[in-house]
């Protein structure tokens, strides 16, 4: 009888994380939450900052509960939200948590680093859509602080893979992660000199390349005796967890868009090479890295993000996310709509008042409920999605017939239904955990056990369960896409 192989993905978003124990089992993928817990951001002083050290502790305590149930790993994979990192000094010591991606420290960064380096140029290199909290932009802005961690920093590593260091001891650049850093050429696959010599740095600052499925280490004897395991191989998977999530898409051919759905909504195609020309550039999509050499051609939009800063606001809603989510269709349909990439909704003291402010400057109806706010964030949503489809069409070379949505946001049956009505094409949901799925399935082809993403895929679409959404309502949501059109530029 053939051994059961049992990897643990460590699944680390903005908001919250988990460590999930899978296992293939008889052609189909085995999947058991084994820990969950909060991520949140930090508040000190004018910064935000992650605790790097508490995730740290809840992999462990993960490691421990594989470990309590005689579980035998074969490997541990970690993916992570993109862009932040962590400074390593010269004695192999963290020197400070990292700063999170919302500090307001990059407000201006962009525009100050154009003055090194044109905007063009950085573009022309990177092919990556310009947010102000891009690594690149983040180490513009501590340079000019002075900022004494990155004055001391002997390497500079990513969120996962300074959580893999942690474990290991090894530093290493995953390039799927580095990809979102507006550093990588992804025509050489590695950091662009020109640009980092920019804010003062070198490509020996960063840890060695490894590729999605590459062996990084085992645990460190410091970590076997803390868990009670042995020396544990520790897996490069797709350490972006948009890069491990679009590797679980159960797509069987390329004629698909995909949307991952959570805190942030990533909205993009699959391509073999990245698409770095005028109207790209023009549009800000990004070239972000894929599993086996694949590009992620897509657009960041603001996702649930705006959904849940509200919830912590609203008194007078259900606790319950799915009751707020059946109650925002009691509210007037088509009353007011925001462009959800607005800057002033990137991290607001209020987000009630922020998307009441957004309506009141572009002359439309005010929410006075937390229905309407709700109602207002999931078709302004499904708005947004059908413009960067839209938009994608021209990019594409095939056409796209179905937008495959895994994560979190699946389980809001309203959105979904507002997506394919929106966009025109069927809405098919699932993997919810597809960044779970995706570390897992990489480490199972690490192990030997798939050959490729298109087994790895069939497996997927074998083991889970999906819906979908057939488009309805095509005059209603025509006209109401005009009238978005109106205040929300691409």
């Amino acid at each position: 009888m053939t051994q059961v192989k049992y990897f643990m993905a460590v699944d680390l978003g903005a908001t919250s994380g988990r460590t999930i124990l899978g296992s293939l089992q008889n052609g189909k993928l085995e999947q058991e939450e084994l820990t969950r817990f909060a991520n949140p951001i930090i508040q000190l002083g004018r910064h935000f900052y992650w605790d790097i050290y508490a995730l740290y502790n809840e992999i462990v305590r993960g490691l421990k509960t594989a470990a309590d149930r005689r579980v035998e790993l074969t490997s541990v994979g970690i993916d992570t939200w993109g862009v932040d990192f962590v400074c390593v000094g010269k004695d192999g010591h963290l020197l400070r948590n990292p700063y999170s991606y919302r500090d307001p420290h990059t407000e201006g960064a962009m525009e100050a680093y154009f003055q090194r380096i044109p905007k063009e140029k950085v573009y022309e290199k990177t092919g990556i859509q310009f947010m102000n909290f891009n690594s690149l932009f983040q180490l513009s802005a501590m340079q000019q602080a002075g900022d004494s961690a990155l004055q001391a920093a002997d390497k500079i590593l990513f969120v996962p893979d300074a959580l893999m260091y942690m474990l290991t001891g090894e530093a290493v650049c995953e390039y799927t992660i580095l990809s979102t850093s507006q550093m990588l050429d992804p025509r050489t696959g590695r950091i662009d000199k020109e640009l980092i010599a920019a804010v003062g740095l070198t490509e020996d600052r960063f840890g060695r390349y490894v590729n999605p499925g590459e062996v990084v280490g085992t645990l460190s004897p410091e970590v076997q005796k803390m868990t009670g395991l042995g020396a544990v191989p520790v897996v490069a998977v797709a350490g972006h967890d948009t890069g491990s999530a679009v590797a679980a898409v159960p797509a069987q051919d390329p004629d698909y868009a995909y949307l991952s759905c959570g805190t942030w909504s990533l909205l993009g195609i699959e391509t073999r090479d990245a698409i770095i020309n005028e109207d790209s550039f023009r549009y800000n999509f990004t070239n972000e890295g894929g599993i086996e050499g694949t590009t992620r051609f897509l657009k960041n939009i603001c996702g649930m993000w705006l959904l849940e800063r509200c919830r912590k606001e609203w008194t007078d809603a259900p606790a319950n996310v799915n009751e707020v989510n059946a109650q925002a269709m009691t509210a007037p349909a088509f009353r007011s709509f925001i462009n959800p990439d607005d800057p002033s909704f990137a991290n607001p003291e209020s987000m009630v008042e922020a998307i009441r402010d957004f309506c009141r400057r572009t002359g439309q109806p005010v929410p006075a409920t937390y229905q309407e706010t709700a109602r207002c964030i999931f078709e302004s949503l499904a708005l947004r999605y059908r413009q960067v489809v839209e938009c994608l069409r021209g990019f594409a070379p095939f056409p796209i017939r179905r937008l495959h949505v895994i994560g979190g946001g699946t389980y809001n049956r309203h959105l979904m239904q507002m997506a394919a009505d929106s966009i025109g094409i069927p809405v098919i949901t699932g993997p919810v955990e597809g960044t779970a799925i995706g570390n897992i399935m990489m480490q199972a082809k690490a192990a030997g056990l798939v050959g490729d993403m298109y087994e790895m895929r069939r497996i997927i679409a074998d083991s889970i369960e999906m819906n979908t959404y057939m488009p309805a309502d095509k005059e209603a949501w025509d006209r109401a896409y005009e009238r978005f059109l109106t205040i929300s530029p691409l």
